[in-house]
């Protein structure tokens, strides 16, 4: 619409300054909106062109412990307020790509919560329910965004911060893997585990941020060089064996809600496994009762100590845990130890795989949450706490309403630097449902067939890369029926043949990916004879487009049929 000049960021900005005003009783900003503090970034955008930056105009809020210029940083807390000179590396990077800060979102005190009600600014409501937690510590955010004041909204994640708010208010929440955005200009909870993260509404837009902050900034100690993810689907996903409990005033209606989301996700043409999550539980058990809660106090006890009356009861009361005499140098070094080979663990299961949780373990009223804030508080990190403590990435993505007005969310978690996972099958969960596809992608659903590839169209292989362009997605690996020759063709580079055979075939090995229609005429007319598209007969019977090979090619080839399949007949081609 700004390209089409049929509205300007002025125009923009003075609804959302309207909207802020309606919603004051929600308690969703420390900082808010104001045309004098953003006329600034507005006269900058006069310098910049709407085609060539990619966030021109684009509105966004910033929690309250990341800094934005010349605006105070609370963290949630006016006594300990300072006001920077330089945006943190993530804000600086969205403005130079266009975007414009609105201001500073409430939050649990110090980002220790995942209720929304540990401020002394106001608990933030729910923006489906005002008597509902919003969840938190990026409370103002995820609300900003559900309620339409900003585009995307930044929060920070140590324990779910990131998750926990967007599910309870039907948006998405990205936790990037650690290090990939810069925590430089973040006020540190828990330094060795934070993350920036992002609100939206739709799943491109969490993509379009993610291209413009991740990278390494040379300043951060913390951050570190991951590609952007690309969205690929995982081969498997892993679900938990055992009944999952669920607390709180909902109990009930959260349990519907996950196997209403377990049912969609067996629709799907992906392997499904179950895993004893009690490695995941004993993880998160470790970030609130185990020495990095010391990590906490170290970076905000001596503040505690000095300010004793400025921080909130409840805050108080988690942080100074980790001033205990049990937390000593042993007690870390044990528990770094036994983490490590969690995450060994961990490794080996998800490699190429991600694990699917409900993103909260309930909800409450505020007024429920004030009478057992601990307690509450902990229910609600029960499949999250465990993400940064095993380097994991994670989204959460809405998944319905458990009840009416009240938002129930899922997140996919992957590892490290294997985000393109979590996107790919966040897309695959919304691909068939035509109302969430419209609100959360920017493409309409389209109709696809299934296609095998043998070859150079595999995944790490040089063509990959034109199933991609072609809007195709990885399914899963498969097997031919036993009917099967493969050859190797006398191209550069080797390619292979697949040719079905009357007697004395084999099974070999294939991909299974899934193309667009629209897109499937342009891939077929690309392909050089002697390949060609035909039907495929998998291992189970059934028949799908796939690649062959006319017969006359076999004359002048090498039979590479005993490999089984190319990614091992490859190797020894490559090596001669």
């Amino acid at each position: 619409m700004y390209i089409k000049r049929k509205i300007t960021p002025m125009d923009v900005l003075s609804e959302i300054i309207h909207r802020v005003h309606q919603d004051a009783e929600l308690n969703v900003w420390i900082t808010p909106p104001s045309l004098e503090r953003i006329q600034p970034f507005l006269d900058q955008l006069e310098n910049m062109e709407p085609e060539t930056s990619p966030l021109w105009g684009i509105p966004f809020a910033i929690k309250d412990n990341i800094d934005l210029a010349e605006v105070p940083t609370t963290a949630g807390c006016p006594e300990f307020s300072y006001t920077p000179t330089e945006n943190a590396t993530v804000v600086e990077r969205l403005i130079l790509a266009g975007a414009i800060p609105l201001g500073k979102t409430n939050l649990d005190q110090f980002a220790t919560g995942l209720v929304g009600t540990r401020s002394p600014y106001g608990e933030t409501s729910n923006a489906f329910r005002p008597e509902m937690i919003s969840g938190g510590s990026s409370s103002g955010s995820a609300v900003a965004v559900a309620r339409g004041h900003a585009a995307f909204a930044l929060g920070t994640d140590t324990a779910g911060s990131g998750r926990v708010p967007a599910s309870l208010n039907n948006i998405i929440g990205f936790k990037p893997s650690c290090g990939a955005w810069p925590v430089k200009g973040v006020v540190p909870a828990c330094a060795s585990l934070d993350c920036v993260t992002v609100f939206t509404h739709r799943l491109d837009d969490a993509l379009i941020v993610d291209s413009i902050v991740r990278g390494i900034d040379d300043k951060d100690p913390w951050s570190k060089k991951i590609p952007c993810p690309v969205p690929q689907t995982p081969e498997k996903i892993y679900l938990p064996k055992e009944t999952l409990d669920f607390s709180g005033p909902f109990a009930n209606e959260y349990s519907h809600a996950w196997d209403r989301a377990v049912s969609k996700l067996k629709t799907s043409h992906l392997q499904i496994e179950y895993v004893d999550t009690q490695l995941f539980s004993e993880a998160a058990s470790i970030l609130y009762d185990g020495p990095f809660i010391a990590e906490r106090w170290a970076s905000l006890g001596d503040f505690i100590d000095t300010h004793p009356e400025a921080i909130f009861p409840v805050t108080k009361q988690v942080l100074q845990s980790g001033a205990s005499s049990k937390y000593d140098a042993p007690s870390v070094f044990r528990t770094l130890h036994k983490l490590q080979s969690m995450k060994l663990e961990v490794r080996k299961l998800l490699n190429n795989a991600v694990l699917v949780l409900p993103t909260c373990g309930g909800t409450w009223t505020r007024d429920q949450v004030r009478l057992n804030p601990i307690q509450t508080n902990s229910e609600m990190g029960r499949y999250t706490n465990h993400c940064n403590l095993l380097n994991l990435c994670a989204i959460s993505v809405p998944a319905g309403f458990a009840a009416p007005n009240l938002p129930f969310g899922i997140t996919f978690f992957s590892l490290s630097e294997q985000e393109n996972l979590i996107f790919g099958m966040a897309d695959l969960f919304f691909h068939d449902d035509e109302k969430n596809s419209k609100h959360f992608f920017s493409i309409e659903k389209k109709d696809t067939t299934l296609i095998a590839v043998c070859g150079l169209h595999m995944r790490g292989f040089p063509l990959e890369k034109q199933m991609h362009n072609f809007g195709a997605r990885f399914v899963r690996e498969a097997m031919t029926a036993r009917k099967y020759q493969l050859i190797c063709l006398p191209t550069a580079p080797a390619k292979p043949g697949l040719m079905k055979k009357p007697k004395c075939g084999a099974s070999i090995q294939l991909e299974l990916w899934e193309m667009p229609l629209d897109q499937f005429g342009s891939f077929v007319a690309s392909i050089p004879a002697p390949l060609g598209i035909g039907k495929i007969e998998l291992e189970d019977g059934t028949e799908i487009p796939g690649f062959i090979c006319e017969a006359y090619a076999a004359d002048n080839a090498k039979d590479i049929t005993a490999s089984g399949g190319w990614k091992n007949a490859s190797v020894s081609i490559d090596g001669n």
